[in-house]
């Protein structure tokens, strides 16, 4: 029996605000044939985070010797905490053949494009700057000096999604959960990944007659 076709590593960021976690929480939903990896992090949880779920929250000791013991695929420091993403567990999905879902920043994404550059990276853009500031502040969750950092921070990051293989701008909602769908189904229709997957009807179209 032949081993399953390795799975596609989709990497997805955006500034804080842009709605990065909505989306991909909605993606989620309509394509269970993706597996969300679930980072490390040194941030506290926020209201309603629940640890395996939403992270891995880890103290700062704890992740710094984690990072010495080459656990991490990924790691970054954003907005003064470190984020990370287990190698094994990704490698591992991957390789059952599943589709692996990361929620990253830009750091973490270049890392990963260095090291797996099949992935398929796709960055979100807020639809305004005034907008940005209004979901952010709309959480409830963060104190005024985060909001302005974070707010500092995202001109930066903003600054590197060109790199990225699809840009996609969230603001009508399902619009852009629709283009970011679209862009899945797309990656898993490449001519590559169809002509290993489809072998067997492929072999028999291409049969002589008898």
């Amino acid at each position: 029996m032949n081993a399953p076709l390795e799975g596609t590593l989709f990497v997805v960021a955006a500034p804080s605000g842009a709605g990065k976690s909505t989306l991909v929480n909605a993606l989620l939903e309509r394509e269970s044939a993706i597996s969300l990896s679930v980072s490390h992090t040194t941030r506290p949880p926020r209201s309603g985070e629940l640890y395996g779920r939403h992270y891995y929250f880890v103290e700062r000791g704890e992740f710094e010797r984690e990072i010495a013991e080459g656990i991490f695929l990924e790691h970054a420091e954003v907005h003064g905490n470190l984020y990370g993403t287990s190698r094994t567990s990704v490698q591992d999905l991957l390789a059952q053949g599943r589709d692996v879902l990361l929620e990253i920043d830009w750091q973490g994404a270049e890392q990963i494009r260095r090291s797996k550059p099949d992935c398929v990276s796709v960055f979100i853009l807020p639809p305004s700057r005034a907008e940005l500031e209004r979901r952010l502040r709309g959480r409830g969750s963060d104190s005024a000096e985060v909001i302005e950092r974070r707010l500092r921070n995202s001109r930066g990051e903003i600054a590197h999604a060109h790199e990225f293989d699809y840009i996609l701008v969230n603001d009508v909602f399902e619009n852009a959960l629709a283009d970011l769908q679209a862009i899945v189904r797309a990656v898993r229709l490449r001519s590559a990944l169809q002509w290993r997957r489809h072998e067997t009807l492929i072999a028999e179209l291409l049969a002589a007659e008898a």
